[in-house]
């Protein structure tokens, strides 16, 4: 019942999951808000982020909030599927907070930029599948937040880009590392040295995005996306979740041979487990699998 219904455009999906938040970790005057979604949808978590009055720009509480949400996620056996979002429809982010960037030295905000590219790498390293939900606009900072991301599903309303040269600087929370990754050194430079923006279907034809849903009414049609995905990798056995996601990113920085022998190692942490027997034996009395992540 609940995928049918995310696939309708008219579903509120806000108002679908407001009787199954069972906790919120963060309060409303937060940077960063985290919710642990229940009952059919155990197993995932939200993180928001929530600065609507300055569309999101990152400042440095912001980054210390969400890389502070990320370190208590890490190890807390609850979580399958982290969906990154914006708690304010039309807008993802803006990227960095500028007004704050003036008033600070060369040093601080060299030190803040390295604070910021040490996040995007705490994203990507996060064990769990990390999905990005972005709806409005994407661009600088925020835009490296989502490339830093394992999947990312935006609205048809999303735009996206590195503007970074605009304003006499370069991309630097992994920009100019991740998006050469997925499109190609030429077309990067020409996205990055133009400082372009691009709309969702564009994105989509780059390879940037995994899927691009037409915005509905409720201006959820990305979070519904994600949920969707979401409840596919549920299912699933965590343990061999996360070592395919550490085989897949450690494996794509090295050669095939030294990748193969990355997936050997991330296989041999699965085969001891309860889980991997558990899928065996479900599968031998032909039923479905109940997975511990042990």
């Amino acid at each position: 019942m609940f995928k049918k219904l995310i696939l309708k455009n008219s579903f509120n999906v806000k108002k679908y999951l407001s009787s199954f938040f069972s906790t919120t970790t963060a309060q409303s005057g937060s940077d960063v808000l985290v919710d642990q979604l229940s009952e059919n949808n155990s197993g995932i978590f939200v993180i928001s982020l929530n600065r609507p009055a300055v569309k999101n720009a990152v400042s440095r509480n912001m980054m210390k909030e969400l890389a502070e949400t990320l370190d208590k996620l890490h190890f807390n056996k609850n979580v399958r599927v982290i969906i990154l979002r914006s708690s304010s429809p039309g807008i993802f982010c803006a990227g960095a907070d500028l007004k704050e960037r003036i008033t600070l030295s060369p040093e601080e905000i060299y030190q803040t930029v390295g604070k910021f590219r040490s996040l995007t790498l705490q994203i990507e390293s996060t064990p769990f599948p990390v999905i990005a939900a972005v709806d409005g606009f994407a661009l600088g900072g925020g835009f490296e937040i989502a490339l830093a991301c394992d999947i990312r599903v935006a609205s048809s309303e999303a735009r996206f880009g590195l503007v970074e040269t605009k304003l006499a600087i370069i991309p630097g929370a992994g920009g100019t590392q991740r998006l050469p990754r997925i499109v190609g050194p030429s077309i990067a430079k020409e996205l990055i040295f133009t400082g372009r923006i691009i709309d969702a279907k564009s994105a989509k034809e780059y390879g940037i995005l995994n899927h691009v849903v037409e915005q509905n009414d409720s201006k959820d049609a990305a979070f519904a996306k994600a949920l969707e995905i979401s409840h596919e990798i549920l299912p699933n056995g965590p343990l061999g979740v996360k070592m395919a996601k550490t085989a897949i990113n450690k494996g794509s920085e090295v050669d095939m041979n030294t990748g193969c022998a990355i997936e050997d190692h991330c296989y041999a942490r699965v085969i001891p487990t309860t889980d991997r027997l558990e899928g065996l034996k479900a599968f031998a009395e032909k039923r479905k699998p109940i997975y511990k992540g042990e």
